[in-house]
Parts: C-alpha cells; structure tokens; sequence
C-alpha cells in the first residue's frame, strides 16, 4: 500500500511540475495579440470563424475545400472562441497554452502506463513539454492545430494501449474517433498508423520482429485509410496554393528534406537562433550538405536496427522521428520555407525516447537487476529510472544524473521563455527573425506590411526594396513597395510594382485587389480600367475562400467604375456587415459614405 500511494504520489508530483513548466513558459503569451502572419487571413478576418458557432460556419468548417487551411476542428475551436470571448486574443492564447499542457501530461501518463519508467516519462514528457521549439506551435494562434491534433494524438496512444490488452470492436472504435479527430485538427497525423505499429514492437511488444507484423498491419487498415482520405483532400488545396514562380524544383527539395532532418536534430540540441521563418536558399543548398546527410542519416539507420534485439527503443524513437516529419519535410511542397520549428512538435518525441532510454540502459548492468534500496522502490533513485545501477554507481550516480537532467530541463525552459517573449508583438517578431537569419526576404517584406499599416511609410518602403534585393522575384515585396509607394502618392510608380508582382505571379491576390482599387478609383483618368479593375476583383472574390471587407469594397469600386452602381451597392453593403462583424468602424463609415455615391451614380475617387 505505502508504495502504491508514494507512486500515485510521485506521479501527482510531477503532473504538478511539468504544469508550472508550462505556465512559466507559455503562461506570458495571454497577453500577447494576434500576430500579421497567417493570423488575419485565417482566423479573425473570416467571416465564418468571427461570426461564432453556427450550423452555417460548422459545415463550412468541413466543406470549404480545396483549401490550404483544412483544419474543421481548429476552425471550430476559434469559431467558439469568437462565441463566447470576442476578438480577444489572451482567450485564444489561454486555450493554445491548456491544450499543450494537456498534451504534456497525457505524454507522461500514457508512456509510464506503456513502459513503468516513470521518470524516464517524465524527463521526456518535460522536454517535449518546455523545448524552446515549441514556442511556435503553442504562442502562434494559427498554430492552435499543433496542440490541438497533439492532444488527439496523445489520446489515441492511450486508447490503444488499452485496446492492446483486450483487442475488442468497442475499444478499436473508441481509440479511431480520438485519431479522427486528430486528423481534422492537422493531417500531420496521417503517419500515426505507423507510430502504433512501431509502439507495437516496443513498449507492447506484440511483435518480436518488424517482418512478422503483417497481422498487426492488417489490424491498422481502417486507421490507413482515414489517412488516406484526409491526405487526398488536404492535397487538392496544396497544389494550387503555389504559383509557378513560388515552385520548387523536386530535386532541391529531396536535398532540403535530407538535410532539415538534421538540421531539426540540431536544434533539438542547440535551440538558439529560432526565427519563425527560415528561407530557402536562393541558389540552392551545396552539393555536399544532402550528400553528408544521406551518408548520416543513413549510418545512424543501419547502426540503430543492428541494435534492435538490445534496445528497442533505438528503431521505435529512430523511425517516429522520420515518419513523423515525411508530411512537412518539404518534398511535398507545403510552402516556401526551409524547415519551420512547428514541425518538430510530435517529431521530437521520438528522439527523446531514444536518447533517454539509451543514456538510462547505458548505465545498467545485466547482473544489477535487482532493486537494492527502499528509496529505488519509491522511484527517487535517478531522473532516468535506473535504480537497477552497479553497486560503485548507487545512489550517488542516480542523483547526479538527476541534477544533471535538472539543468537540462532548467537550460531549456529558460531558453523557451525568452523565446516565447519574441512572439510578444509582430514587429519584434520580425526584427527578432531578421536579426537571427540570413537572407530573409519573407522577414523584410512581412515587417513592410506591418510598418505600412502602421503609417511608417519611408521605413516600410525601405523594407520592401532589401527584400527585392534578396529576392527580386518575390511577388509578396513587389505589392508591398507598389502599396507604399501609393500610400506615398506616387500611382505610377505603384502600378509599376503591381504590375510586376501579378507578371510574377498573375494569382497574387493582394496585388490583384491593389491594382484594382487604383484602376477603379485614381484621380488620374489615364490610370483608371474599369473593366480589368472588374476582372481582378472578381477573381479574387471567386478564389478568396471566404469574403473579405477590403475585396468587396475593391469589388464595389469597380463595379460603379463600369456602371453597375446596384451590383456595387450589394457588394459595399456585405462588406459593411464583414467590417462591423470584425470591430471596424472606420471602413464602416467609409463604405457608408461609397455607397451614399453609389446611389446618386458617382463612382468614387481616391487619393494616396
């Protein structure tokens, strides 16, 4: 009994840690914004997501497909946010850093029921918990369908592992709809079959050899196939989501993949540097990086599976770290970073389970097998769990390692913390991820867009034109510098710009709606084209995905440009209900005023 109770004990202990861990961490981002990366476009400038929970916005949530932000579950998780908490970014954060910290424990309950090592659980569960590469997917509100799909995931581990000791329908039931769940919060997870056919090996041990598992496999058909589905829709919003000059080409990112596997290994053990975008090298890696990683990689393979029958764990954590990574490594073109730190959240795991279980058995001897202390019995011997040490290491090697591993965790959530605090605001997230990387055009033309916005004009036109230095192919910086020159006055000049990104790459939405809004609106009757400002507008408005305030004002100029004042009405009074949907009263009052012209057939002019 007093042992059960010390364990129960000690469990209940380090559940308490590991959640100040986490709030220590991530607990500071409560009062951080919404940052202007993927946040607006995706969650509080969606009409269907700031509206609330209702039938119309929850099946949109599932059928608003091809799109490159299928995640049904996490819109519905902001849309319920916007339902009961507004606009309010702390709410949203609060959530990212709960479900985290659920993560976290369900990670150390569900591998100390799968392997009794109940502190080599908890050292991993802390590491995944407090990494300072998990600043990305817990901070960034878009990134809520890393914790979210995390959670699930932890869930569908610990079904399974229950199904595993009684295999029944219900139980195989019961842990497929925490999977499903997983799914619709981020497709990452369509790798998970194989991590349960790898846990299967080792800690389960239902197979004593990876070749006599095809009746495990078979078990795992249904799982496979939800994957499947889920990989085939979310496919069909990736592949139109890049335009050609955006493409790139299969064998540069076969060398990228090689080489950010262990990159993402480097940083789990050096996280310092960490910028929220890492650019693809303009000219391409060296022909040596994806050759030495090749030789590395697979040394490390062939060395680990030679270990397998000795130490399982090495094949289990080795393969859940590249299995895991396959969707975003970047082969599959997702975007047009190198590798990103979000990418490592269920990843990481693995390499923690290899390394913990490795350092905990290395110091084990094959005739120490035997508890020698009372306080071995409670678990309090080591960090790792070895309490069967040889006699010379005893008590005094398993404090040590624990005072050691202390450090590491301490190392790290100090780390994490100041990493954490980056993400404060978006213009010191940028200025962060500028300072820390080489190159970043997608950096200088993001901090243009944020600094326009903000009236720093002459500071976000100086922005634009280093990331057109970098990449003068870069539609994004093209309609960012087109757009400030226009807010500086200069039309020609803008238009030139404009124009330029949209011969980049003629499905750059941003610019389209620009260059609309001059050919409908300037004051200079040589720039204005009615009908092609009609043209990019409609385009836009078909390929948005959902409506957007600024594209139907842009829409309604246009229309009223043409004479189609009453189809400009309609489209000015939508916007109206978008605008005060999202708390804008300003572009309320504008549109008010546009359409006061529009019903006395006045097309409307601007100026800067």
């Amino acid at each position: 009994m007093r042992s059960k109770i010390s364990e129960r004990g000690i469990v209940a202990s380090i559940c308490g840690g590991l959640l100040a861990l986490v709030w220590f961490i991530f607990g500071q981002a409560i009062r951080f914004p919404f940052i202007n990366f993927d946040d607006p476009e995706y969650v509080y400038e969606v009409p269907e997501i700031n509206s609330g929970l209702t039938l119309h916005n929850i099946k949109w949530a599932f059928t608003h497909w091809p799109s490159t932000n299928w995640f049904p579950l996490q819109n519905i998780s902001h849309m319920f946010e916007f339902q009961f908490f507004g606009a309010n970014p702390g709410a949203f954060h609060l959530t990212n850093v709960l479900l985290h910290a659920m993560s976290v424990l369900l990670l150390f309950v569900v591998l100390w029921q799968m392997t009794r090592s109940i502190w080599r659980c908890a050292f991993v569960a802390a590491i995944f918990g407090i990494h300072p590469l998990r600043a990305e997917s817990v901070v960034w509100i878009i990134e809520r369908k890393d914790a979210l799909s995390g959670l699930f995931f932890m869930l569908t581990l610990g079904v399974y592992s229950y199904y595993t000791r009684k295999p029944t329908l219900s139980r195989y039931l019961a842990m497929s709809i925490p999977f499903a769940a997983g799914l619709l919060s981020k497709p990452m997870l369509v790798t998970a079959p194989i991590i349960l056919l790898l846990l299967d090996y080792w800690p389960l041990s239902r197979v004593s050899d990876f070749r006599k598992s095809w009746p495990l496999i078979w078990e795992k058909i249904p799982l496979f196939v939800m994957s499947a589905v889920v990989a085939y829709l979310t496919s069909r919003g990736i592949a139109p989501a890049h335009g050609v000059a955006d493409q790139l080409p299969l064998l540069g990112r076969i060398a990228n993949a090689l080489v950010s596997y262990l990159v993402y290994i480097w940083e789990t053990i050096w996280p310092v540097n960490l910028g929220v975008f890492y650019p693809y090298p303009q000219t391409g890696l060296p022909a040596w990086q994806p050759i030495v990683a090749v030789v590395i990689l697979s040394g490390f393979t062939i060395t680990v599976f030679g270990l397998r029958k000795a130490r399982p764990y090495l094949p289990v954590g080795w393969l859940w770290y590249l299995v895991m990574l396959v969707p975003v490594i970047g082969i599959i073109q997702v975007n047009l970073q190198a590798h990103a730190d979000r990418y490592t959240y269920l990843p990481q795991i693995g390499l923690c389970i290899l390394v913990t279980w490795t350092v905990g058995d290395f110091l084990r001897t094959p005739n120490a097998e035997r508890r020698t202390s009372k306080a071995e019995r409670n678990g309090l011997n080591s960090l790792l769990d070895v309490g069967r040490l040889p006699r010379r290491a005893s008590a005094k090697t398993g404090w040590a390692l624990g005072v050691c591993f202390g450090a590491i965790i301490a190392a790290f959530a100090i780390t994490a913390r100041a990493q954490v605090s980056h993400w404060r605001d978006s213009e010191t997230l940028w200025t962060h991820t500028i300072a820390v990387t080489r190159d970043n055009y997608f950096a200088h033309a993001s901090l243009a867009d944020l600094l326009m916005r903000r009236g720093r004009v002459n500071e976000a036109i100086e922005h634009s034109e280093e990331a057109l230095r970098i990449r003068p192919g870069d539609a994004n910086a093209q309609n960012n510098l087109g757009l400030a020159l226009l807010q500086n006055g200069d039309t020609k000049r803008a238009v030139a710009h404009l124009e330029k990104a949209l011969a980049i790459d003629p499905g750059q939405m941003n610019a389209e709606v620009n260059l609309a809004w001059i050919l409908a609106t300037s004051a200079d009757d040589s720039m204005r084209n009615g009908a092609r400002a009609v043209q990019l507008a409609e385009d836009v408005t078909n390929r948005a995905g959902h409506p957007n305030a600024i594209v139907l004002r842009t829409l309604a100029a246009a229309y009223a440009e043409v004479g189609r004042f009453n189809e400009a009405i309609a489209a000015a009074q939508q916007a109206i209900e978008i605008a005060k949907t999202t708390g804008n009263p300003g572009l309320v009052g504008d549109l008010e005023r546009s359409i006061d012209a529009y019903r006395l057939k006045q097309p409307i002019r601007s100026g800067p």
